[in-house]
């Protein structure tokens, strides 16, 4: 995956893509922007999915510090972008980004919201600054951690 597809513009929109999953930015962003235009109802099904991905966020942290797996070191192909920490097992991104698509799927629907949560972890092994089995664990853990969460129609 790394290997190919590696054209300046690709990896720039990919990057670009990625940094959305910072701290689960692009994932609060939604929450928040339901928060501002859905009614009551709405309002408190999008503030029980933001503290769904935060509480993915924490475990994933949590369980990067327990585990403390180094991030892929490559030498023939370099990690295309920094990171806020060395530590690689389970990928946040993945972590928060499958949590936000099952809490929230029930309010915007699966399909974009799941095809955005692959995209985001597919742009970490992309990237190389995890390995595949990473974002499987947080994809696993996300996918918990949003049913828990998840929010009814």
């Amino acid at each position: 995956m790394r290997s190919t597809a590696r054209s300046p513009e690709a990896v720039r929109w990919v990057r670009r893509y990625s940094t959305l999953g910072e701290h689960a930015a692009l994932w609060h962003a939604l929450s928040l922007a339901g928060l501002a235009v859905g009614g009551r109802r709405w309002r408190a099904r999008f503030r029980r999915a933001a503290a769904t991905v935060l509480v993915a966020q924490v475990a994933s942290s949590s369980i990067k510090l327990l585990v403390g797996r180094r991030r892929p070191a490559v030498e023939s192909l370099p990690a295309l972008m920094a990171t806020p920490t060395g530590l690689s097992f389970p990928s946040s991104h993945a972590s928060s980004s499958f949590a936000a698509a099952r809490a929230l799927s029930p309010l915007l629907g699966a399909v974009p919201l799941y095809t955005a949560a692959v995209a985001m972890a597919l742009s970490r092994v992309y990237l190389g600054v995890h390995y595949p089995s990473d974002i499987a664990a947080g994809a696993v853990l996300g996918t918990v951690v949003g049913s828990a969460g998840r929010t009814r129609p």
